[in-house]
C-alpha cells in the first residue's frame, strides 16, 4: 500500500527520501511514496511546516503504467 503526498505551497519542492532519491513536485500537485518513506526526517520537517500532506491511499490500487492507454481490448 502506498501513501499519496500533496504539496500545499504555491512553488515547486523537491522532497528528500532515503537512500538519496527525491520526488518533485510542483504546486498543488501529488505523488506517490512508500509507507517507511513516510518516516524519513528531512520529509517530517516538511510536513510539521504544513508545506506536505500525506495521506493514506484510499483504495489499495496499482498506478496504471503510463504505456497502456484506455480500456482493455475486447475479447470473444
Amino acid at each position: 500500500m502506498s501513501k499519496t503526498i500533496v504539496n500545499k505551497t504555491l512553488s515547486s519542492l523537491k522532497v528528500p527520501l532515503p537512500r538519496g532519491k527525491a520526488l518533485h513536485l510542483g504546486p498543488n500537485q501529488e505523488g506517490h511514496i512508500s509507507p517507511h518513506d513516510a518516516e524519513h526526517p528531512p520529509l517530517k520537517e516538511l510536513i510539521e511546516a504544513g508545506k506536505v500532506e500525506i495521506m493514506d491511499d484510499p483504495d489499495n490500487e496499482a498506478i496504471p503504467s503510463p504505456g497502456r492507454r484506455g480500456p482493455m481490448p475486447f475479447e470473444r
